[in-house]
């Protein structure tokens, strides 16, 4: 699992001090923890293990040598400087299962998108899991190099999982589909430019 450190701080802490340092201020709450621990986490740390774990897979949070077993839960970004202002943990027990969401990946290259047959239209960007925190996995791949026609189609059905990871959204939901969308579109304006042009020309005869 891996891990981070924090410290303590106190409610005198100016928050501009600490991001000014080089550090983010952060919460930690959830199982076992009757009141919110407020502690800061080192920015380029925090950058480092949310691309190692995202928002799914536990970390292991060190507090002056207390260890929190928790879930990078939420965090907030400055538009203007796209840095890291606050994060929230949420403490978990090993032993309970959870439900949070999963990123899912898309990998390789459809041969309906690359041949311009189709447009690749995802529907779905993440999928709801349950399973205890160590089996809870970062993301969940989607290769769409198997779509190769318009109406080809993945669904939650589809995914490969391990057996400890239960997905929780309707099998039925489709997660990507080839569309022809834009030739459709095309076809149509095409279509209503040809019955504008009838229609002007009847017009005409008729003034005639």
């Amino acid at each position: 699992m891996t891990t981070i450190s924090a410290n303590i701080r106190n409610a005198s802490d100016k928050l501009e001090t600490i991001r000014s340092a080089g550090n983010i201020p952060a919460v930690i709450y959830g199982v076992g923890i009757s009141e919110p621990v407020h502690v800061s986490v080192e920015r380029e740390a925090f950058k480092k293990v949310w691309k190692a774990a995202g928002g799914s897979s536990p970390i292991t949070l060190s507090v002056n040598g207390k260890n929190f077993d928790t879930l990078i839960h939420d965090f907030q970004i400055d538009p203007r400087t796209d840095n890291v202002i606050h994060a929230d943990f949420l403490a978990l027990d090993k032993s309970t299962k959870v439900t949070v969401n999963v990123e899912l990946e898309f990998v390789g290259i459809s041969p309906a998108v690359k041949s311009g047959m189709g447009t690749l239209e995802k529907m779905l960007h993440e999928i709801e899991v349950e399973a205890l925190p160590v089996d809870l996995p970062k993301n969940i791949e989607i290769d769409i190099a198997k779509l190769e026609n318009i109406g080809d189609n993945i669904q939650v059905k589809d995914l490969s999982v391990s057996s400890k990871v239960e997905i929780k959204n309707d099998p039925e939901d489709i997660i990507v589909v080839i569309t022809g969308l834009q030739s459709e579109v095309e076809s149509a304006d095409a279509d209503l430019t040809s019955i504008e042009v009838e229609q002007k020309g009847k017009k005409e005869e008729d003034a005639e």
